[in-house]
């Protein structure tokens, strides 16, 4: 029995809520403290040079290598938006040997750069690949739409029917649109409808009102969940981390 946990963390750039500290070295020990072998990660900073130039202590490293630290072995990134002064993206730590790496761009306009970041894990115990999709859709509803549906053809199209698949990450969908067409078109659970009988509020952390991040999965059972949310004191992200705690037979 092969058994793995998984997280996913909106982590706004290493900076807290309206931007007012720059929290990457706390978002570290947080994350390394959810004791997860696979985190999914939106807005994740590969490379910017004018917080570099303003922060004494900004990473020399991009903050995907930098939060994985000794923990995870494994990076995949997976460069959206690009700038004059650096960019952002996606990005996945692991403990497990990644296969494949793939980004696909998603962007729905010139405004709002977002990718799809598909990784093939080598789990242990097992010779089957476990896809892990990591997602941040745009914030307008129609671009949402399309998204959704870029993202149901990649699977249906690159992810065998049996294979176990675990898509988490930052939807905005504060209508559940999304949801809806994931559960039927691709047989994938919400892990938190299934364990607690909703989705998670996650936006914003330290009051949260919507349910933005989400963990699906298909041919994995969910042993149990958590929701990790910031004190007020904590100034970290302004969204809340995700656990999952799966079995794959």
């Amino acid at each position: 029995m092969t058994s793995f946990r998984v997280a996913t963390y909106n982590i706004h750039k290493g900076f807290s809520h309206l931007n007012r500290h720059m929290v990457i070295h706390e978002l570290r020990a947080r994350l390394h403290g959810l004791h997860a072998d696979i985190v999914f990660l939106q807005e994740v900073v590969g490379a910017n040079a004018r917080h570099a130039d303003r922060y004494l202590d900004w990473p020399v490293k991009p903050q995907h290598e930098f939060l994985a630290d000794a923990m995870w072995s494994e990076v995949a990134y997976g460069k959206n938006a690009v700038y004059d002064h650096g960019h952002h993206g996606n990005a996945v730590l692991t403990r497990f040997p990644i296969a494949s790496i793939d980004n696909e761009d998603v962007s729905a306009h010139a405004f709002e750069s977002r990718g799809l970041l598909h990784c093939e894990l080598k789990l242990p115990g097992t010779s089957e690949l476990l896809h892990c999709i990591n997602v941040h859709l745009g914030l307008l509803e129609r671009g949402r739409q399309w998204q959704i549906l870029a993202l149901c053809e990649r699977i249906e199209a690159l992810v065998p029917a049996g294979a176990p698949l675990v898509i988490a990450g930052d939807f905005n969908d504060w209508r559940h649109k999304a949801n809806r067409v994931l559960t039927q078109r691709l047989g994938v659970h919400e892990v938190f409808e299934t364990v607690k009988g909703r989705a998670a509020r996650t936006f914003p952390s330290v009051l949260p009102v919507f349910r933005l991040d989400r963990i699906y999965a298909r041919g994995l059972k969910a042993r149990g969940v958590g929701v990790h949310y910031a004190s007020p004191r904590s100034r970290l992200s302004d969204h809340a981390a995700l656990t999952a705690d799966f079995e794959l037979a």
